[in-house]
């Protein structure tokens, strides 16, 4: 059996309403064997299932979840669904819930996950946003499944591939700048092409609709081995699991 660490997560350090929990989780503390090691969620990513479903259960357990979080097919789209009416494995990269007790969730190692909610504790949601559902509008998609005035919403940026890490040619640079011309600030020339800054270019995305309140952001899941799983750094690897919930 593999070794057992204890189990850790972070928590959003944000100004959200008492109704609103969430948490996303490390590689940390679970019974995965390597390259996935520890705590890896993602049942899609060639490690034991039967081993994914011991960490998903474990932690359900530890954080005393009111409910199976929703997990999704990503496919790096804009497609946004509603817990509760949506099936486990549907095809999207969000969810929303208003309802206490559903409980969000996305999947990352290296793409942004992003978790919304509103001041008044009303409405909740878990973004997917690797660069293409960036750039091609998931974090507006979710915004208006939530039906809330801009204005009221909260956001958090959570642990994805910092800004020094994050290489990506000029095609990609371009995507972004002709969806958004201020997106031109998020490049940076590097390695052998550019650097890109995802945690710069959700934030203008956000405060382009609006948004002003905006938390996070500052990891980098490439560099951090210890606590992240990252796709870019290790290719087969594990996943972490940002979840959010109204209780």
């Amino acid at each position: 059996m593999p070794k057992l660490v204890l189990f850790d997560w972070l928590v959003p350090d944000w100004p959200a309403p008492e109704r609103v929990r969430a948490c996303v989780t490390t590689r940390q503390g679970g019974t995965s064997r390597a390259p996935y090691d520890s705590m890896n969620m993602g049942i899609h990513v060639g490690d034991n299932p039967a081993v994914v479903e011991e960490n998903r259960n474990r932690l359900i357990a530890m954080l005393e979840l009111p409910s199976v979080p929703l997990w999704l097919n990503q496919v790096h789209g804009c497609t946004v669904v509603e817990v509760g009416a949506a099936p486990a494995g549907s095809e999207a990269d969000a969810s929303v819930s208003r309802t206490p007790g559903q409980v969000c969730a996305v999947m990352s190692a290296d793409c942004l996950p992003l978790l919304l909610c509103d001041q008044a504790g009303s409405c909740v949601a878990a973004v997917h946003a690797g660069w293409r559902g960036l750039a091609d509008g998931v974090i507006d998609s979710a915004l208006d499944s939530m039906r809330i005035p801009v204005r009221e919403i909260v956001a958090w940026l959570g642990p994805a591939i910092g800004p020094d890490s994050f290489v990506v040619g000029d095609e990609v640079r371009r995507h972004f700048i002709k969806e958004h011309s201020q997106a031109e600030v998020g490049f940076s020339p590097g390695g052998e092409g550019w650097l890109a800054d995802i945690y710069t270019l959700a934030r203008l995305r956000l405060r382009r609709r609006g948004v002003v309140a905006i938390y996070g952001g500052g990891y980098c899941t490439f560099r951090d081995k210890a606590r992240f799983f990252s796709y870019r750094r290790d290719g087969r690897t594990g996943r972490m699991v940002s979840l959010i919930w109204l209780v």
